[in-house]
């Protein structure tokens, strides 16, 4: 969304006063709904009322075992959607009760890697991301707002248009390669992003698309998303039957979706010769790996390992949720209130659905 600044104080605001209701992650294991001051828009940002948050992988790891990009005690949470409560004085384009998506970071636009198109790489990018979408509100930056802030069509429900953020990172990976119709396509792993991965990917018109997951619960889902084939296997014993299902070349592509080392190892082994291979999933820092390195070179395997997104990518995805050529609400296995956020976390560790959304308001 293409939102202008202006100096002058005619813009429309809402009134903020008092307190709101937010979680606070202190430590890993360790999650606090506090009550804490209302947040003010900057003058080029927008304070937004969450009228739906969804839990995700990166919020899982962070809350059982930290992150190397974010420093504790924090506010949590990062795939949102919802209204505008208060606007900026110079911003242009947005009003107090507009339905918006959003997605958390933005670039500076003038470094070394924003002007290379590297956006994901910005020094912005990380050290700035918003966090605090598990609240009844969340400040925006003017930067967010310029870049990666859309309006929510209204067919579109909240906690659907809260999916912009991860499948954007899911664009971000797939712009890296050019599957075609007829590939076979293996996706390792279970999980919400394995499914944006296979909605993403039925949307570029990929017919064949085989998902590896060891829980039957999980293939279960996937076979509802639309999976052609799954494989009930771990990773590391499923070549044979990859194998078998491509004529003994091996997959065309391959994404890796667990972050798990074993995993990211066993990807390179089911991708044919010329194949391509995407390590999605982020290991715990300061792991290793080891791979064959005939595979990479004799082979031609090539090896993408994206990470983020760029604001392409979130255009991109806004497009597909917004046409409705990407249909994501039943990742969303339940709704919970705010105070449920930790019961929401258990039962996304238990492996109860692929997603869950938080809904403030109780809508």
């Amino acid at each position: 969304m293409q939102v202008s600044l202006q100096n002058g104080a005619d813009a429309p605001r809402a009134t903020a006063a008092g307190t709101m209701k937010a979680h606070v992650l202190v430590r890993p294991g360790q999650l606090e709904l506090r009550d804490m001051p209302m947040p003010r828009a900057d003058e080029d940002g927008i304070v937004v009322r969450v009228r739906a948050a969804l839990t995700c992988g990166t919020d899982l790891k962070t809350y059982l075992r930290g992150h190397p990009k974010f420093e504790m005690p924090m506010l949590f949470g990062h795939e949102f959607s919802g209204e505008v409560a208060e606007v900026g004085a110079e911003v242009r384009g947005l009003r107090e009760g507009d339905a918006i998506m959003a997605a958390p970071t933005a670039p500076c636009g003038s470094c070394h890697y924003c002007l290379r198109q590297q956006e994901n790489l910005c020094p912005d990018v990380m050290p700035k991301m918003v966090h605090g979408a598990f609240a009844e509100f969340i400040k925006l930056p003017g930067a967010v707002v310029r870049s990666n802030l859309y309006s929510k069509p209204s067919q579109l429900p909240f906690r659907e248009a809260a999916l912009m953020e991860p499948l954007a990172c899911v664009e971000h990976g797939l712009s890296f390669v050019t599957p075609r119709e007829d590939d076979i396509v293996v996706l390792i792993g279970g999980g919400a992003i394995t499914l944006l991965h296979l909605l993403a990917l039925r949307a570029r018109g990929c017919q064949g698309i085989v998902v590896v997951a060891r829980n039957p619960k999980r293939a279960e889902e996937a076979w509802r998303a639309g999976a052609t084939d799954v494989i009930l296997a771990d990773a590391r014993d499923a070549r044979q039957q990859v194998l078998a299902m491509t004529e003994g070349r091996g997959a065309d592509l391959v994404v890796e979706c667990t972050g798990q080392v074993e995993v990211w190892q066993a990807a390179p082994t089911l991708a044919r010769i010329g194949g391509q291979v995407i390590l999605f999933g982020g290991c715990v820092s300061g792991s290793t790996v080891t791979f064959d390195t005939d595979r990479l070179h004799y082979d031609q395997v090539q090896m993408i390992s994206p990470f983020h997104f760029t604001p392409r990518d979130v255009r991109r995805a806004f497009e597909l949720l917004a046409s409705g050529a990407v249909k994501g609400d039943h990742l969303i296995a339940a709704e919970h209130r705010l105070e449920d956020l930790p019961l929401a976390l258990d039962a996304l560790r238990a492996g109860g659905g692929p997603k869950f959304a938080i809904v403030p308001d109780g809508r």
